[in-house]
């Protein structure tokens, strides 16, 4: 409560906070606002017959099972920004502009990242809306309409990306992540409605156990957010003039869970590609294609290899956000150019080679644990039955982290004005 009272007593902060929450109000609004020639009857049957779709509709804010004008959610601005970390490896110039010009540097790499969200926006909503067309969705649409629902659904799409941005540059949170957080939590009131509504009493126990291990989730998912390797690092004294500097003793953290809730972002946005193209080339006159496209579709709602190709594209992405985020070679420079060194490993290269075979095993715990995080829905639901929870753990891991992101960001903002 004290925290609280600070935030409003800080004029600046204030106003930042109040800003924030109006534009979640702005996003819940556009959620709620529906493109024309929807069969709501055949919309609400395809999404509890589909149990991805459904789970991206949480992270869109429950857009897409509306059919809203942002029902791609930041979808196509988090798949721009993985093609263009993804071109980094590949071209050298772009990996420059990115890691070593600085802010101007970033602002360029980011302003590709909104340029490509345009055209995947509307490849994906092109993709959507001839799917939800051909499940009797969308009602039969000329060719004006369906070009004024496209730029309606791309429109929204950037429009999200840019409040998205709005809410980074106060320095509450993470954009993208906040926007995810307000979907999630707004699902909630129907998610618990829907538990609410098929309630059997003789299944007391089931419920009760599924409450114990949502408790242990959270818990587990706080310690793992927050537990750290701590790396000392000595710094030999210095005489500068008639002053010594140096000569003090320090730690470079390295956190268990470095790459945050990003993984499992990114896993969703990829794990949507292959069902849509699937479903795409059903349709399909040719006979061939058409098997094919059924067979492909039917494997991936397998719940089986759905959970296992969710655990891997987690845990590889894990891996793959971390060394976009954690270079080992530019931070052991910058520890060598200021006299710092690791005790009992040379400088230079070596710290670099002790600091990535760390950073492999330490992310390795962190990988494993977003995988087994984000597949524990499927696992809840087999032994307890309790479908009305789609989300689960991953809900939680973001709910938790972004609470815990936007706590650390306020705290800072409020030690730095108290100083």
């Amino acid at each position: 409560m004290d925290k609280i009272s600070k935030i409003f007593k800080i004029k600046d902060l204030r106003n930042k906070v109040i800003f924030v929450l109006a534009i979640l109000i702005v996003f819940r609004i556009a959620a709620a606002v529906p493109i024309p020639s929807i069969d709501t009857l055949r919309l609400k049957e395809f999404f509890e017959s589909n149990q991805l779709f459904s789970l991206i509709s949480v992270f869109t804010g429950g857009g897409l099972s509306s059919l809203s004008i942002v029902m791609l959610g930041l979808g196509p601005y988090i798949t721009a920004s993985i093609i263009m970390q993804l071109l980094t490896m590949i071209f050298p110039s772009l990996e420059e502009i990115y890691k070593y010009s600085g802010e101007a540097g970033r602002a360029k790499f980011n302003q590709y990242s909104r340029l490509l969200t345009v055209p995947l926006a509307a490849l994906q909503g092109y993709g959507f809306m001839l799917l939800l067309s051909r499940q009797g969705v969308l009602l039969p649409l000329n060719a004006t309409q369906w070009f004024t629902s496209l730029a309606i659904v791309t429109a929204g799409a950037v429009f999200l990306m840019w409040l998205g941005e709005l809410i980074t540059e106060k320095n509450i949170g993470n954009g993208i992540s906040v926007l995810i957080f307000a979907g999630i939590v707004a699902s909630f009131p129907s998610s618990l409605r829907q538990t609410i509504a098929v309630f059997d009493y003789s299944q007391l126990f089931t419920y009760a156990a599924f409450a114990i291990i949502a408790l242990i989730v959270i818990a587990g998912v706080v310690y793992l957010t927050e537990a750290q390797r701590n790396i000392p690092i000595n710094y030999a004294k210095r005489v500068r003039g008639f002053k010594m500097y140096g000569g003090v003793s320090t730690y470079l953290p390295m956190r268990v869970n470095n790459a945050g809730v990003m993984p499992i972002i990114f896993a969703l946005s990829i794990l949507l590609f292959p069902g849509m193209i699937a479903n795409f080339f059903a349709a399909s006159s040719i006979g061939a294609v058409s098997n094919i496209a059924n067979f492909f579709n039917g494997f991936i709602q397998n719940q089986t290899f759905y959970g296992i190709a969710y655990f891997v594209l987690v845990v590889v992405f894990t891996y793959f956000y971390t060394a976009v985020t954690f270079d080992p070679k530019s931070i052991s420079e910058n520890i060598q150019k200021q006299g710092g060194y690791i005790p009992g490993i040379r400088p230079g290269q070596a710290t670099a080679q002790f600091l990535n075979h760390l950073l492999n095993r330490i992310t390795l715990v962190g990988a494993v644990f977003l995988g087994v995080i984000a597949v524990l829905p499927n696992i809840v639901q087999s032994f307890t039955g309790i479908t009305s929870f789609t989300v689960g753990g991953t809900s939680i891991l973001i709910v938790v982290s972004v609470v815990l992101e936007v706590m650390k960001q306020v705290d800072a903002q409020i030690s730095m004005y108290e100083y």
